[in-house]
């Protein structure tokens, strides 16, 4: 998979190089490439904001300078890619608190994707004609990661690389903890142990030490139907839909 951040913080994504995502480069199961916004911006200030037209608060991100950033995405494509008339379209994904809810199932399709690229924006937001041009070479998917509004995209966007790139095949060493983890099957994840068996006056709970483990895989579903009625009733309302939906 091959990932385009274009920002104006693109130092931003360093935290990226670390860990498991950065030995998924390292060892070629993914490509980040990093793009500074303002490299695409010719005054003598670079300036990649002007006042929003007709009025009010803040600032809007000016067209040109992203048209022109992701031309120059678009021209770095293998050669292969490009002559291909079947190769699928990059997607572009524009972190924004105006679009469809990201969640794990968003992450598993996207998981699949050749080439991704994310165009975080800052102040009040990219002028909107900038999404409709964008549209001619890119499958366009605005992004919110929840309801609530951050300085800029690139925090969304780290979420949504981190999401994603970990469910490609060989970045997570066990592939079985990616089916027992909280949303993978819409419940949240069961409460974990590890030793010692006693801490500070607390026990693991005795059926983790019993060995039947037709025992301890009952005790981990109830305690996700537990966890999700009570933490998460929407989560939980949508699981019993589904339930019943099976059962017609």
């Amino acid at each position: 998979m091959r990932i385009d951040l274009v920002s104006i913080f693109p130092e931003f994504f360093d935290v990226l190089d670390l860990s498991l995502i950065g030995k998924a480069q390292r060892e070629s199961l993914l490509s980040l490439h990093r793009h500074q916004l303002r490299d695409f911006s010719f005054d003598k200030h670079r300036s990649v904001d002007d006042t929003p037209t007709g009025g009010g608060a803040g600032m809007v991100m000016k067209p040109e300078p992203w048209a022109l950033a992701l031309e120059h995405v678009l021209a770095q494509r293998p050669a292969a890619e490009i002559a291909t008339a079947e190769a699928p379209r990059p997607i572009l994904i524009v972190p924004t608190p105006a679009g469809e809810l990201f969640t794990q199932r968003t992450a598993e399709d996207l998981a699949t994707a050749e080439h991704l690229v994310f165009a975080p924006a800052r102040f009040e937001g990219i002028d909107h004609r900038l999404l409709d041009w964008a549209q001619e070479d890119f499958d366009l998917r605005p992004m919110s990661i929840g309801d609530y509004v951050l300085n800029g995209g690139e925090a969304a966007v780290v979420v949504m690389v981190e999401a994603i790139t970990r469910l490609i095949p060989g970045v997570i060493g066990n592939p079985e903890s990616l089916a027992e983890e909280s949303h993978a099957d819409g419940l949240l994840e069961y409460p974990v142990y590890t030793k010692p068996a006693r801490w500070r006056g607390r026990d693991v709970p005795e059926i983790l030490l019993s060995g039947d483990h037709a025992r301890i895989r009952d005790w981990r579903a109830e305690q996700q139907d537990v966890r999700t009625r009570r933490i998460r009733p929407d989560l939980w309302a949508k699981h019993v839909v589904a339930q019943e939906q099976k059962l017609t």
